[in-house]
Order: structure tokens, then C-alpha cells, then sequence
């Protein structure tokens, strides 16, 4: 049976959310391994004047626990 952690990971980009996701998951991986799976539970963006200039994304992430 395997033991599975839940930790919660900020990030953010100046392309997309999906790209913020991808920079969370590269970045925690450093430390933490065995990542099994991503989720989303958040998204919001900041506005300067009439542009989106940062993507946020606040994630899940579930990992094994050897």
C-alpha cells in the first residue's frame, strides 16, 4: 500500500497558468520526489492598465512517500 502526501505550491508566470503549473511542478521536483499527480485549486492573474501581465496559480500536489 502506498502512502501519498498532499502539499500546497505557489507559482507564477508571466506566459500562462499552464506554464506557471509547469514551473511549480519543475521547481518543487527539485526537492521533493516522486510527484504522481497536479491539481489546481486556484487561478487568478494581475492587470496592469489594460494587460494581463502575471498568471497565478496555487496547486496540490500529491506525491509518494517512500
Amino acid at each position: 500500500m502506498a502512502v501519498l502526501k498532499v502539499i500546497e505550491v505557489l507559482s507564477n508566470s508571466d506566459k500562462s497558468w499552464e506554464d506557471a503549473t509547469k514551473k511549480a511542478v519543475k521547481e518543487a521536483s527539485k526537492t521533493v520526489k516522486n510527484i504522481k499527480s497536479v491539481y489546481v485549486q486556484d487561478q487568478s492573474a494581475i492587470v496592469n492598465g489594460d494587460s494581463v501581465t502575471e498568471f497565478r496559480v496555487n496547486l496540490k500536489l500529491t506525491f509518494e512517500v517512500k
